[in-house]
């Protein structure tokens, strides 16, 4: 017998199916926002989420391999849709001056006008989380976050700048705390990408 959680019989009596596919069927909203909002602006749904990295991301993170990272593609795969954004006009680049190899990848003006347009591609999901209260936030919250540790941690999802894989999060009996900000941390100030991130090692 097959162990899937599509399989009614299961799903109906594990809550674990139900979960897995409750995912899965979030999963398809963002990619039918993410595609609408791609043919929306003539682009394809990686473009419109380079545009959305470039906007928020520090200069330094924006490269190719980041981004093939950040997105779980390959070099080669990044490369095309960079050289497409470029011939559009709407990103830059500059090379590196330590290493004429490498380049940094910015927003033109019309780039910064599209990703701010489609940064709010999510709204729609955005709008039934803001109905729940604060305590089915935090409860969802808490389980998503364990859910990416451990896909993390499987090294199915690659990149990860949460709280939970950083070198400065600790915590004890009084919760969670931060050694930069050197303070105790409330749950809905764990940060799913932080800026200051420092990996494990």
């Amino acid at each position: 017998m097959i162990h899937s959680p599509f399989d009614l019989n299961q799903q109906n009596h594990e809550i674990d199916s139900k979960i897995v596919v409750a995912l899965e069927r979030l999963s398809e909203a963002f990619r039918v926002l993410l595609w609408n909002e791609s043919k929306l602006n003539t682009l394809s749904p990686i473009q419109i989420q380079i545009l959305i990295f470039l906007l928020f991301q520090p200069t330094e993170k924006c490269r190719i391999s980041n981004l093939a990272k950040e997105f779980n593609m390959s070099k080669p795969t990044i490369s095309d849709s960079v050289k497409s954004l470029l011939q559009k006009g709407l990103i830059d680049k500059k090379s590196d001056l330590l290493d004429s190899r490498s380049y940094t990848l910015s927003l033109t003006d019309s780039g910064r006008i599209m990703a701010l347009k489609s940064a709010d591609f999510t709204r729609s999901i955005e709008n039934p989380v803001s109905s729940l209260s604060l305590q089915q936030k935090e409860m969802m919250l808490d389980g998503l976050l364990k859910i990416i540790q451990g896909l993390n941690t499987a090294g199915i999802i690659t990149v990860q700048r949460m709280c939970f894989t950083c070198s400065h999060y600790r915590i004890s009996d009084e919760g969670h705390y931060c050694k930069l900000l050197q303070m105790p941390l409330a749950y809905k100030e764990i940060r799913i990408n932080c800026p200051e991130h420092a990996a494990i090692i």
